[in-house]
């Protein structure tokens, strides 16, 4: 039975830790591409330039930090 909560707890902290590190990264993604496509004060809602802009940022920022997180696994094995 111990072993069975030290498992569960253990799960429970790696999604924990996941979830954090999702929110750092969603965090990082918001203010990159927000400082990026951004440039004057936003109105009511986004320009087609800066909606595009800001399609594209986020594309390119998960695109390399999925490239990253696959060379730091690999470096790993």
């Amino acid at each position: 039975m111990e072993s069975a909560n030290t498992a569960e707890l253990q799960q429970f902290l790696e999604q924990e830790k996941q979830k954090a590190v999702l929110n750092e990264l969603v965090g990082k993604l918001t203010d990159v591409c927000w400082d990026k496509c951004i440039t004057s004060t936003p109105g009511s809602k986004f320009s087609s330039s800066e909606s595009s802009c800001l399609t594209n940022c986020a594309q390119r920022f998960l695109e390399t930090s999925s490239l990253i997180l696959r060379r730091f696994q690999s470096l790993q094995q």
